[in-house]
Parts: structure tokens; sequence; C-alpha cells
């Protein structure tokens, strides 16, 4: 199985998981609403947070894998250049990182 199988396939698992973190709420908000909380807005609203942070997580760790990969093959064809190549190659992961957190924070705050 090929790795970005095997990402999507771990992500699609955390997201189809998340939901028992919230299932004390839903039930709460089931009893006073007697509805049940997968239809419930705040069941919406998770899922689909955490879906928006699942594809940002498997966005970011694509690019930075490609990235390195790529700085790699580069240094190891030309071991001179290796300077040259890792500190553009460090800021652009770090670039990477960034937006895959600053969609954690701002998931966290709606």
């Amino acid at each position: 199985m090929s790795k970005k199988m095997m990402a999507l396939i771990s992500t699609l698992a955390f997201l189809a998981l998340t939901g028992a973190a919230f299932a004390q709420e839903g039930a709460a908000a089931a009893a006073s609403t007697g509805g049940g909380w997968l239809g419930s807005d705040t069941a919406t609203k998770y899922f689909a947070y955490f879906f928006a942070l699942g594809l940002a997580v498997y966005g970011g760790t694509t690019g930075q894998s490609k990235a390195a990969a790529v700085a790699l093959e580069g240094i190891a064809r030309n071991p001179a250049a290796a300077d040259k190549i890792q500190t553009p190659m460090i800021i652009a992961l770090a670039l990477m990182e960034s937006l895959v957190i600053f969609a954690l924070i701002s998931s966290k705050l709606v």
C-alpha cells in the first residue's frame, strides 16, 4: 500500500473516531432538545473543523515530504551545494508547518 493511501486512511480513521470525543456533550444536547447529537449544529461544526484540519495536515505533510525529498536528492547529486539548498528548504518547511498550525488554531477559535 502506498504512503499516500496510508496517510489518507489514517486521516479518515482519525476523522471517524473523533466523534466519540464529543458524544457526552451531544448526549446532553439530545436530552434537552429531544434530537440526536448527529443532527445538531455542534456536531456539524466539529465535523467540519476536523475535516478541514485533516485536509490541512494531509496537505502540509505531503508538501513537506516532497520538499524534503527534492532537497535531499539535490544534495545527493551535488554535495557542494548542500548549504545553499538546506537553508531555503528549512524556511520552506517552517512556512508549510505554520500553515498547518494556523489551521489548528483557527479551528480552535471558532
